[in-house]
């Protein structure tokens, strides 16, 4: 059985699906959205140009890398799994959710600005990267001529994610601070949550890997400052453990005793990124006060496949939210997406025991981040045809 997965290196969130595919053995081909199937079949079907989108050996579609990681953890795809990266432990499996929401969505900030705001060490590369997206029968002069189109829409985009100048040298210094904690943590344990990747990992990894460890100029500040973490970045994306400096037999830390490592690392989200989307949350709250008649299955958007509260990318009106960020006040943009990401968070949890869901909120608390167990919109988010929609008012 051979599955598609149409994605690019170049792309972040397609990095998640396949070293989640490469973990696991499963059998895959990567092909380019430049690809006429692609083009021609898997966006019509899914709506809008996005990726990754995999292709299964019936011709099911599954967009989003969430979605592609579940069909083999809970859906047809389960038999094709080597190992479950759902912990059995309610309290890791809780972490893992926040770092697999934090790792796609609050590490965008650094994501961005290393690849976009460092032109000298990163531009040459990226034009060719991006010329992979453009189909295959245009010729690559051509392709790479429309490079400066692409990344202008990508510059602006990064606006959208609090990407202004007088946030650059913050950015830096925040990141700096993730590369020093993650490294000390893996001094002892090989992934974030011990003997084998978890959804914490496979979330982090879409930042880590497409962004920050591929592009030139973040590449080198990762080598230079934090090797373990390039080493984890190499164990997340092949078959191969990389497990040399380790002594260990896969198992998962003990939920009883979570490492001081970990714990500073949920600190870290909780200054860096909790902040961000609980102005997210309260926004969207106030949105759907404002329209209170948006039909169920619907995201209430003039454009369906725009991703923004108010669609599109751009800081306009509603569709922001701004809120206190190392010092200073950042603007960004609410995406619906991320809520769904944390409902699978909230949803776990409240299917743990009395006991579990207090250990969870303790191990929450001892980091600061317990308000992130809290935070709910006041619709669910749901996934039907490919898109984030609200569901029904309770």
């Amino acid at each position: 059985m051979t599955y598609t997965l149409y994605g690019a290196p170049v792309s972040l969130y397609t990095g998640k699906a396949r070293s989640y595919l490469r973990r696991q053995g499963i059998d895959f081909v990567e092909e380019s959205p430049g690809f006429d199937r692609y083009l021609n079949h898997i966006v019509p079907t899914v709506g809008r140009w996005i990726i990754p989108c995999l292709e299964t050996p019936d011709g099911t579609i599954i967009q989003d890398g969430a979605d592609i990681i579940d069909h083999f953890e809970k859906g047809d795809g389960q038999s094709l799994r080597q190992f479950s990266i759902y912990p059995e432990s309610p309290v890791l499996l809780a972490i893992g959710h926040v770092f697999e929401l934090f790792g796609g969505e609050g590490l965008l900030r650094p994501a961005m600005h290393y690849r976009w705001n460092f032109d000298e060490e990163n531009l040459a590369f990226l034009a060719s990267e991006f010329s992979v997206l453009v189909p295959a029968s245009v010729p690559q002069e051509d392709a790479e001529a429309q490079f400066p189109h692409n990344s202008g829409r990508m510059r602006k985009a990064a606006l959208n994610f609090g990407v202004v100048p007088e946030a650059m040298p913050l950015i830096e210094t925040a990141f700096e601070e993730f590369l020093d904690l993650f490294s000390a943590h893996l001094v002892d344990q090989p992934y974030l949550l011990g003997g084998q990747p978890t959804i914490g990992d496979f979330g982090l990894i879409a930042a880590m890997w497409a962004h920050l460890f591929r592009d030139p100029a973040p590449m080198a500040l990762v080598k230079r400052r934090a090797p373990r973490v390039g080493r984890w970045v190499e164990r997340m994306t092949t078959s191969e453990p990389f497990l040399h400096e380790y002594d260990t037999d896969g198992s998962l830390i003990d939920d009883t005793e979570l490492p001081d490592t970990l714990i500073a690392l949920m600190g870290f989200v909780a200054e860096e990124y909790l902040p961000e989307i609980t102005a997210h949350v309260e926004r969207a709250n106030q949105w759907l006060d404002e329209n209170p008649d948006i039909e169920a299955g619907t995201n209430g958007l003039e454009n369906p496949a725009n991703r923004g509260l108010e669609g599109g990318r751009g800081l306009v009106g509603n569709g922001a939210a701004t809120f206190a960020w190392r010092g200073i006040e950042l603007t960004t943009g609410v995406m619906p997406y991320r809520f769904w990401l944390m409902q699978k968070l909230h949803d776990d949890l409240a299917a743990a025991n009395e006991a579990d869901q207090e250990r969870t909120r303790h191990a929450f608390a001892s980091a600061g981040l317990d308000g992130i167990l809290d935070l709910r919109t006041l619709r669910r988010v749901e996934r039907d045809g490919h898109l984030e929609v609200w569901g029904p008012l309770v």
